[in-house]
Formats: C-alpha cells, sequence, structure tokens
C-alpha cells in the first residue's frame, strides 16, 4: 500500500530466537590481561550480544506492526475485524513486555559478572542469564506464533492509503462501478484481494496537479442490502467508513444492470445511513442508453459522455478533504 503497506518480518518462534541468540554468543571470544580478564570479557560480550539480538529483534516486531493510535479509524477496524485487536494488542504488549524484563536481566548480570573474581561464579552468572533470558522468551511464544499468523493475513490486505483522501463508489453490480474506476483513474487500477469478501477491491489513484486521491470499488460490500450480509461484512462495512471522503453512488435508469430502480434507490438510501457525514455524489451510469432528468450526472463508460462533469464534482470534494486533512496534519 502506498500508506499502509505492511512490511512486517517473518516472526521467529520462541525456540528459533532462542537459537539465534545462543548461536550469536557461541562464536564470541575476547582475550584479557590474564586469563580471568579474558574469561569475564567473554562473558560480559556473550551476555551482551545474546540478549541484544532478542531484544533488538523483539523490539523490532512491535515497531513493524501497524499501531493502533485511536479505536474509530480505518486500520484498527481492519485488525480487529481481521485477527482481533484484543489478542493483538496483548501480543504486542508481552512482547515489549519480554524485551524490557531481558534488557534488565541483562543489565544485572552484567553488573554481577563485573563485580566478582572468582571463574565459576562468572560461568554461572551468565548460565543463569541464559536460562532465565529463555525462560522469559519461551513465555511469549504463543504470542509470537500468534503475530506470525497475522503478519501473514496483514500480507493479503490491498493497497489502501488510509491517509489519502478516499473516494469509494457504491452502487448494485453491472451498474459501471469498475469503469468508472478505471476511466477516472490515471493507471490501470489493481485488483487485491481483501479478507472479508471473496471478490477483490479495485484500487484506483486520480492525479489532480501535485494531489493525489485514490478511488476505490468494494464489489460484494456495498452492492446489497445490509441485512443480507452476514456478521463479517456488517463490520467491514462499517470499517469502511473511516476510510471514506467522498462516495460516488451509481444508479443505473436502464435497468440493464439486472436491478430495477427501487431497489437501487433502496440501497442508496441504506449507504446514506451507515455513512453519515460522508459527502455521497449521485451519477446515473449508461447515458448513451438513457437519461433521465433527476438532477444527477449522467454519464456513460462506454462514449466518455460526462465523465468529466463527474470527475470535476468529485475533485471539487475531493480537495476539499485534502485542505482538511492538511489542516489537521498542521495543527498536530
Amino acid at each position: 500500500m502506498a500508506g499502509t503497506s505492511f512490511r512486517i518480518p517473518t516472526v521467529l518462534s520462541a525456540d528459533e530466537l532462542t537459537d539465534k541468540s545462543f548461536k550469536r554468543a557461541s562464536k564470541i571470544s575476547k582475550k584479557g590481561s590474564d586469563a580471568l580478564d579474558g574469561k569475564k570479557k567473554t562473558a560480559l560480550a556473550k551476555v551482551t550480544a545474546s540478549a541484544d539480538i532478542v531484544t533488538s529483534t523483539l523490539n523490532g516486531y512491535v515497531g513493524k506492526f501497524p499501531r493502533i493510535e485511536k479505536e474509530e479509524d480505518f486500520i484498527p477496524e481492519l485488525v480487529d475485524l481481521i485477527i482481533g485487536i484484543d489478542r493483538y494488542k496483548k501480543a504486542l504488549g508481552a512482547l515489549n513486555w519480554a524485551s524490557n524484563r531481558i534488557d534488565k536481566l541483562k543489565n544485572d548480570s552484567l553488573r554481577e559478572i563485573r563485580g566478582t573474581k572468582d571463574p565459576k561464579m562468572i560461568d554461572g552468572i551468565r548460565n543463569s542469564f541464559y536460562g532465565r533470558m529463555s525462560s522469559h522468551i519461551k513465555r511469549i511464544d504463543d504470542d509470537l506464533l500468534f503475530l506470525q499468523e497475522a503478519k501473514n493475513k496483514f500480507r493479503k490486505l490491498p493497497a489502501v492509503d488510509p491517509h489519502l483522501p478516499t473516494v469509494v463508489v457504491a452502487g448494485f453490480p453491472n451498474v459501471g462501478k469498475s469503469s468508472l474506476v478505471a476511466k477516472l483513474s490515471t493507471a490501470t487500477p489493481q485488483i487485491a484481494p481483501y479478507p472479508f469478501t471473496t471478490k477483490g477491491i479495485v484500487i484506483g489513484h486520480i492525479k489532480d496537479d501535485w494531489r493525489m486521491f485514490q478511488i476505490i470499488d468494494t464489489p460484494g460490500l456495498l452492492d446489497r442490502e445490509f441485512e443480507d450480509r452476514n456478521d463479517i461484512e456488517k463490520q467491514a462495512v462499517l470499517a469502511l467508513r473511516y476510510l471514506t471522503d467522498v462516495m460516488v453512488f451509481i444508479l443505473d435508469p436502464s435497468e440493464t444492470c439486472g436491478y430495477d430502480m427501487n431497489k437501487q434507490t433502496a440501497l442508496l438510501n441504506m449507504v446514506k445511513k451507515n455513512f453519515p457525514g460522508v459527502a455521497i455524489i449521485t451519477a446515473e451510469s449508461k447515458s448513451d442508453i438513457l437519461i433521465r432528468d433527476e438532477g444527477n450526472i449522467s454519464f456513460s463508460a462506454e462514449t466518455d459522455g460526462g465523465a468529466d462533469d463527474l470527475r470535476n464534482e468529485i475533485l471539487l470534494h475531493a480537495r476539499a478533504i485534502f485542505r482538511e486533512k492538511a489542516a489537521d496534519s498542521e495543527e498536530v
């Protein structure tokens, strides 16, 4: 994704992370002014290296996974929909806890090693550190496995950027939604899988001078009555509320899409109800077949008639959203 492409590294299991840490430490050997000094320096380096590998790896995971900064937003809703936000937060919190405990354990062990002159004590402190660190890592094994599964799910998400002004296209199947997205986009729209619909969503971008907007068609979500959806799909519709800045709802007055105008109007009213506060542009497609005088913009994907008028109307709303988002970011 432009703004939400989740580049998350492979999450190691507890055993894999422990092995990686100990393998690095086993290669370390330091020279000293005498045998005791060399042994002490080697132990200090082994403890430091093994702990730092673990803490940097865990902190890296926490930093790479999407941050949940506020509940009412697209990404948190998406996380809750796909993997469960409470379990997600718990797993990341567990990694942070383990990292802090291991870092403290390292510092305590280093202090003890520096303070002893007994070679056997040095070995004992180092081995005790290894054992206690391993124990901490094992405690978060379930969390590591959970995050690896979450990572695999994040990888399947499409390239939606929640920071760009977003135009979502709605309407029944075959009214011309995908054709409109392709017509208005600066390049061939991306068709990407989505976890809560059997069809891929269509993502395009509209270039407006130096500004960039994204336009999205979500087949399987905003193309039938809300009551006909399962619980996952209902959640998905609610998640879209936080992403949608402008909506283009397409009606097909020719009814060649297979749905009469009563059904199409009922769906429009349902969408308005579920997207309060969102600017909704109602447009009528297939003007090469039929044009009504209802005050809506009419266009044809076949002849391009009216497409410029619709594009200008979309840009008018999108620019206003762009200015609002820019002002909000400056205030922050």
